[in-house]
């Protein structure tokens, strides 16, 4: 009874038919969960080593079906395949709450192989209701870069539209946030696996580059206020940094390194205009799914119960054009 899990059946020996049980969607993502290498790790979590990460991950994985946890070669890192990012970020967000620090990656799907070698990719059928004022920019965005095909569209009543599209999981990471925001908080979305279907081609990810720390230390008011025509900030003043710490948006589609540590240089001169105020804008913050929604390919997110932070998967800037070459 020890391996039984959901959908089995508990029979008699001399049974030997299951019941009929509802079959299970399949895990359509990715994500790897792995320490915190950062050079702020073990600040604020007690549990950081890599054999209680997995032992918690293993325990998920006994309760909650749609999840599957593989170790990866190096043994530091676990492979967690799930049914979307909001799943992941339910794990992740109870996981920071017990106290644990981890580095989670970006979202990747999972692809199979057809009969005829070619690729597929999990297709997932959208079920949306939403105001009639703001049908036409749902399935702008579905039908457009996240090569979406809609199947349905009728009234549902009292001044609302359903809207029923296939999409590629790959084209609803990150989506829910965008969705929230064209609907101004009054869209429901509902998604279920569809099918496998043929690989849809390229989807556009992020075009913005970001700003990347560095130095080490405290980021000061004065430095981010010269910094402000760079692009928007994801930190305020006075807090930790590190060298490859992503600390806001570059307004260009390159990365940029910048030093957020950077004081004012003071003389014993007075003189007009050098006693301006320092007025920072109020800086963006991303909650836990907003934040592994957006990161890229070379990013990590690093999550403490304390703090959700952005970072370069290498930090070193030498090693991370090393890397960007060879890749």
């Amino acid at each position: 009874m020890t391996k039984a899990t959901v959908a089995d059946s508990i029979v008699a020996t001399s049974v030997d038919t299951a019941l009929p049980a509802q079959p299970i969607d399949p895990p359509t993502i990715t994500i790897t969960f792995g320490i915190n290498d950062s050079p702020l790790a073990g600040r604020d979590g007690k549990k950081v080593q890599s054999r209680v990460i997995r032992d918690r991950l293993m325990k998920e994985a006994e309760s909650n079906v749609a999840i599957k946890v593989t170790d990866t070669p190096g043994g530091e890192a676990f492979e967690v395949a799930g049914r979307g990012e909001l799943q992941m970020g339910v794990l992740i967000e109870n996981m920071r709450r017990e106290g644990f620090e981890l580095s989670v990656s970006r979202p990747q799907v999972l692809f199979r192989e057809g009969e005829n070698g070619e690729r597929l990719e999990p297709i997932e059928e959208v079920t949306i209701d939403v105001d009639d004022e703001y049908s036409g920019a749902v399935i702008e965005k579905l039908t457009g870069p996240r090569k979406g095909e809609l199947s349905e569209m009728k009234p549902a009543g009292a001044g609302k539209t359903r809207i029923i599209a296939l999409v590629p999981s790959r084209g609803l990471i990150g989506y829910h946030g965008e969705f929230l925001t064209d609907t101004r908080g009054t869209g429901v979305l509902n998604r279920v696996f569809h099918d496998w279907a043929p690989h849809k081609g390229p989807i556009p990810g992020r075009r913005a580059g970001v700003l990347i720390s560095m130095e080490n230390g405290t980021s000061v008011s004065y430095a981010l206020w010269k910094l402000e025509d760079r692009g928007k900030f994801f930190i305020g003043a006075q807090e930790a940094v590190y060298q490859g710490m992503i600390i806001g948006e570059h307004s260009r589609d390159n990365d940029l390194e910048v030093n957020p540590l950077k004081g004012k240089q003071l003389t014993n001169v007075r003189a007009s205009g050098t006693d301006e105020a320092v007025r920072l804008t109020t800086p963006v913050t991303l909650s836990l799914e907003q934040a592994i929604a957006y990161i890229d390919d070379d990013e990590l997110v690093e999550v403490t119960p304390n703090a959700v932070r952005l970072r370069k998967r290498y930090l070193d800037p030498h090693e991370r054009k090393r890397m960007s070459k060879s890749a």
